[in-house]
């Protein structure tokens, strides 16, 4: 399976707007074929030629995912002589599923890391809703730029902000809403293309004020996100309630997470968040208190386009 060609640090930017926008429930196929554990190998082989798929799950009843049989599957079972087999008894089990509130971007880095050809979905009750290919991320993806260029060519031209004029921001995020996450960055990145700072600056900031953003979603009790623009500097600042870091330079570590097994499911917690920031802020200052909570703040220096 080749992965799919697009860089989540050198796309065009419309493109990397949308992977960090779209989540993927809005990319995956929903009601995916499935078979039951009882079904012979003979008969899924029958069903994927009629269907024309490369991969089914296997579920139980109440939508419960209990494994997968692949083209690969198949064939080794024609070559063992097992086809008429049940497809419990050969199906993998440890099978790499994706959520459905989880962004875009997650099921592009899977696909980059694990190159699967399918991945199940599954909703916050652990059911099987979908099924997401790559193909379905590009075509999807396609779709949704064709849909950009409409609009654009419908907009009217919005007036730049004023190069001298300040602007204060501030978002409320709350704890584990990954339904909204998301959300500031994206507000923020708006604002900067209406400012009209150039392409990289942009992406940098984008990047840094989400992975602060997600921060707060994944660690912190809950809190705010303050954006401003003073003059030739951009600041990203976020302020939260409990638990605080313990150890903050262990905290800038690459991989380095203390995100529990739960979050870890969803697809976050890898432990890039901070080292994130501080890659793209020009400055970046954390005070945290254990108990009391945490404070960052980034600096940008404009750049000229």
């Amino acid at each position: 399976m080749q992965p799919i060609p697009i860089g989540m640090h050198d796309s065009a930017s419309v493109i990397f707007d949308l992977i960090y926008r779209l989540k993927v429930k809005d990319v995956m196929t929903r009601n995916p074929i499935t078979v039951s554990p009882q079904t012979s190998l003979r008969e899924i082989q029958s069903l994927m030629r009629s269907k024309r798929i490369t991969g089914v799950p296997i579920e139980e009843a109440g939508r419960r995912l209990v494994g997968m049989i692949s083209m690969d599957d198949i064939i080794c079972a024609l070559d063992g002589g097992y086809i008429e087999d049940s497809a419990e008894k050969h199906m993998s089990r440890n099978v790499i599923v994706l959520e459905e509130e989880m962004p875009l971007h997650f099921a592009i880095s899977y696909q980059e890391k694990f190159r699967f050809g399918r991945y199940p979905v599954l909703n916050k009750a652990r059911e099987l809703v979908g099924i997401i290919t790559s193909r379905d991320i590009l075509v999807s993806l396609l779709v949704e730029i064709n849909k950009e260029i409409e609009v654009l060519e419908r907009k009217i031209e919005e007036p730049h902000l004023s190069p001298g004029e300040e602007v204060h921001l501030e978002f409320a995020v709350r704890k584990l809403d990954f339904e909204n996450a998301g959300k500031a960055s994206t507000e923020i990145k708006k604002v900067l293309k209406k400012r009209g700072l150039n392409a990289r600056i942009t992406r940098r900031i984008a990047v840094a004020s989400y992975e602060l953003e997600m921060n707060q979603v994944v660690h912190s009790s809950g809190g705010i996100i303050i954006f401003r623009i003073q003059g030739n500097s951009v600041e990203v600042i976020a302020k939260d309630s409990g638990p605080g870091i313990p150890d903050v330079n262990k905290a800038l570590q690459e991989g380095f997470s203390t995100a529990n097994d739960w979050v870890r499911s969803l697809g976050f917690g890898a432990g890039m968040g901070l080292p994130n920031m501080k890659r793209y802020a020009d400055n970046i200052e954390i005070s945290s208190k254990v108990g009391e909570g945490t404070n960052v703040g980034l600096e940008f220096v404009n750049e000229k386009a």
